[in-house]
């Protein structure tokens, strides 16, 4: 530390000004652990640098502070608020072994911490086998610790560890109306999954036990897996209602029938009234999405069909309708449009 209490953390990491955050992160695992007490038992000294590093380490690993850091200098703390830099008081005695210590130390100053998800917010560091669209994502360490831990600014109770995970999965409408199952890489375990039928987007999976790993502890979170599910051509789902598009002709619409129609078993005969408008739907029960205790109803909504071309039998047809049309179908709708 200099005459005017400046402490330049870069130098104190040994690292250059311009570190990105990684080698920041270790430079400082380096230090902690060469200057750790319970590699150094009764060595003041050492104890003095290890405060020194964990004090640089919380300023360098936090962006806003870092950035008041090389902004102010000395005076970084008072620029903007926020405490830091005043010391770390460590009590040694509360950790069961060093990496318990040190990923603890790193959730406290916001920093990944070791094992689990490769690629989840907080640097997980064990991974899932790759495929998942979206990724992968954990609840980082908690920060602040109880009495007897750090007693830098802000410092409290400990927050727990959030050791979940979670992993976004994309099913075809067909997997997701009649299940399957997929296996999952989790830190390199082979884990099979069933997927029950009737799953809807948004979903959510709970895989007990299947999450980020504490290093030390054994201690292990849960993996969520959050299911969507990708269009169809022709099936929607809205809510708990399976949906889709009708096609008729024109003389299907004006006449009605039985009429063949797909439904999500297979092919089905349906009658439609005759005179239905375009847009009005037609309910066959017990054909829609998987529902607990059976299935739900299937919405087809009439729309009408053109072709790209008429036969000349058919053009003659049109226009023989066209000529004995009795009534004008827009009549109502210009006398209620006028203001």
């Amino acid at each position: 530390m200099s005459a005017n209490g400046y402490r330049d953390y870069f130098k104190v990491l040994g690292v250059e000004r311009g570190a990105d955050a990684d080698t920041v992160k270790k430079a400082f695992r380096k230090l902690a652990r060469q200057y750790h007490p319970d590699v150094n038992p009764g060595d003041k000294g050492a104890e003095a640098k290890f405060k020194e590093v964990s004090e640089a380490y919380e300023v360098l690993s936090d962006p806003d502070k870092r950035r008041r850091y090389e902004q102010f200098g000395q005076y970084w703390s008072q620029a903007g608020g926020g405490g830091g830099g005043a010391g770390v008081d460590v009590d040694f005695g509360r950790y069961g072994n060093f990496d318990d210590f040190i990923n603890d130390l790193l959730g406290r100053f916001g920093g990944p911490g070791g094992g689990g998800f490769a690629g989840a917010p907080g640097g997980f560091g064990g991974g899932f086998g790759s495929g998942f669209p979206g990724g992968f994502s954990g609840g980082g360490f908690g920060s602040g610790f109880g009495p007897g831990g750090f007693a830098g600014p802000g410092a409290g109770r400990a927050a727990p560890v959030n050791l979940d995970a979670e992993a976004t999965i994309s099913l075809t409408f067909s997997e997701a109306f009649r299940g399957c199952e997929r296996t999952l890489a989790v830190n390199d375990e082979r884990v099979q999954v069933r997927i029950p039928a009737g799953v809807k987007p948004g979903s959510r999976l709970r895989l007990k036990g299947k999450g980020n790993l504490q290093p030390g502890t054994g201690r292990r979170g849960d993996l969520y897996l959050n299911l969507q599910l990708q269009d169809h051509p022709v099936w929607s789902l809205d809510g708990d209602q399976l949906k889709a598009e009708l096609p008729l002709s024109l003389d299907e619409l004006a006449l009605g029938g039985d009429v063949r129609v797909a439904t999500p078993d297979g092919e089905a005969t349906v009658t439609v009234p005759p005179g239905m408008a375009v847009g009005r739907s037609l309910r066959l029960k017990g054909k829609g999405w998987p529902q607990q205790g059976g299935r739900g109803d299937l919405l087809l909504s009439l729309s009408l069909k053109q072709p790209a071309s008429y036969s000349e039998q058919e053009r003659q047809l049109l226009e023989q309708l066209r000529a004995a049309r009795s009534s004008d179908p827009r009549a109502d709708w210009i006398s209620s449009a006028r203001l």
